[in-house]
């Protein structure tokens, strides 16, 4: 998130301004070229902090001095991780080791923080035998080995069964293992 620019100084081209000092004390409303006149006698700047304002609202401070305090908040901020959903796609035929596969994808992505959407995919007359697809999507989630929690219950679409998982609340993320070597 970028902090927007401030006017400064001779920046400010609106004639008159609500000036408030260094302490925060409320001067009034009074001329630009005033106001300009005042920061510089006691070695500050005039930053617009509210050009929205009747008048626009500006204050006596130490620019440089607020640029590198923001800097510094910006900084200081959690890097908070974009959570995406991925998706797992299951067919109704899919045997047990590609569900077995299938499942270890998803275990990464619920290690990962993401939300795992599942899709049991139903073609022609596999439409027919919905609840058997459903049962095989419970098979499916039966296969994972991180701990999960449901957003909702499956939701029966057109082309199948779709189920939004997310990892439990509360688990740590398992390390992940350099594979063995032999």
């Amino acid at each position: 998130m970028a902090t927007r620019e401030l006017r400064v100084n001779h920046q400010i081209r609106i004639p008159e301004v609500q000036v408030i000092d260094q302490d925060g004390k409320q001067l009034g409303v009074m001329k630009t070229f005033d106001a300009l006149r005042l920061a510089k006698e006691k070695d500050l700047d005039l930053v617009e902090v509210s050009p929205m304002a009747q008048p626009p609202i500006a204050k006596i401070m130490d620019y440089g001095k607020y640029m590198y305090t923001k800097s510094k908040e910006e900084k200081a901020r959690p890097k908070v991780k974009e959570q995406q959903t991925k998706a797992v796609r299951v067919g109704f035929k899919t045997g047990i080791h590609d569900l077995m596969f299938k499942a270890k994808k998803a275990d990464e992505f619920l290690n990962d923080g993401h939300w795992v959407k599942v899709e049991l995919t139903l073609r022609g007359r596999e439409k027919a035998f919905a609840q058997k697809g459903l049962e095989q999507l419970e098979t499916f989630l039966t296969k994972l080995s991180v701990p999960f929690t449901r957003q909702r219950e499956p939701i029966r679409g057109p082309y199948g069964w779709v189920l939004v998982i997310q990892k439990a609340k509360g688990q740590k993320v398992a390390p992940k293992q350099p594979p063995a070597t032999e």
